[in-house]
């Protein structure tokens, strides 16, 4: 199966009360530990293609990899999106290179601007095919170069205005969640009546997105400041309420920290537990697998996604 673009993928889980995960890539490893999981759980997946990955492994390798994943299993639905695009200007180099969805991060710009660049980029992108996810409210934490000290929870009646005027096909929303692997000081809070209103707002079927909405699994947190880490305090958005989501018009759920925990944790295990080793494969096979095992569980018991291929 080519790539796909997320049309078909968001009725169906919009329809069925579930939610896509997103799981952002940056090399070979993470690429096949998401794409084994969502074979193995014969679930559909976006694959998201960040700035900084961008940079750091070169989009041609990135859609490279995901073309030898595709050929491994021609039946896996993948969507390859371009999350938190920050110009026009890259989201037009990843709709030219291939990629079947981009999000342009407009939220931290005033309104009216935050309209005419999204505009602007479902002007270039719909008539090539490719869908555009857009932003509106802006959420607390640091993730590559998104950094906001705090919350702008979105308006249901912007959410309306907004979506009418830019034809965005998406919609990324502030309801509580925060980027980074440090969302919360007290208890978690999503605004589920805030979700809710946007949902009515919108036409019936529009699809919402959650951001900053890794779980920081405890395990993985443990793990790396047993062998060695000082991942203090982190905490991430439990995942019931994740799951409470996706039952009231969020499709897609973005997930970044949590590979990026459990990578760490297994490699870090690795070099305490074998301190003679030195081969990348031996503890980047590891790390591959707690990958593939951390979202196998995403898909299955967050997501909801899995039978839905």
């Amino acid at each position: 199966m080519p790539l796909i673009g997320p049309r078909e993928m968001f009725k169906k889980a919009y329809e069925g009360h579930y939610a896509i995960g997103a799981f952002n890539v940056n090399d070979m490893e993470i690429v096949q530990g998401i794409t084994w999981a969502a074979a193995e759980e014969k679930s559909p997946v976006i694959l998201q293609v960040s700035a900084g990955a961008r940079k750091y492994a070169g989009q041609i390798y990135i859609m490279k990899l995901v073309a030898a994943a595709l050929e491994e299993d021609p039946s896996l639905p993948v969507v390859v999106h371009l999350d938190h695009g920050p110009s026009f200007e890259m989201c037009k180099d990843c709709i030219d290179g291939g990629f079947t969805s981009v999000m342009i991060d407009g939220s931290h710009l005033p309104f009216e601007e935050n309209i005419a660049l999204t505009k602007k980029v479902v002007d270039y992108a719909h008539p090539r095919g490719v869908w555009v996810e857009a932003e509106l409210g802006k959420l607390a934490g640091v993730e590559e170069h998104v950094q906001n000290a705090d919350h702008v929870y979105t308006d249901p009646e912007e959410a309306k205005v907004f979506v009418e005027r830019t034809g965005c096909d998406s919609l990324a929303v502030a309801i509580g969640t925060s980027h980074g692997a440090y969302k919360f000081k007290g208890d978690a809070k999503l605004d589920f009546p805030r979700l809710e209103k946007i949902e009515a707002m919108l036409r019936k079927g529009y699809p919402l997105v959650l951001h900053g909405a890794s779980s920081v699994p405890q395990k993985f947190v443990e793990m790396c400041n047993e062998f060695g880490g000082k991942v203090g305090g982190a905490k991430g958005v439990p995942e019931e309420m994740l799951r409470k989501a996706a039952t009231m018009g969020v499709c897609k759920i973005n997930v970044d920290t949590d590979i990026r925990l459990a990578m760490t944790a297994k490699i870090r295990q690795f070099f305490v537990e074998h301190p003679d080793q030195f081969d990348p494969r031996s503890y980047l096979g590891p790390a591959r697998e707690a990958v593939k095992e951390m979202v196998a569980h995403k898909i299955r018991d967050v997501m909801g996604s899995s039978g839905k291929a």
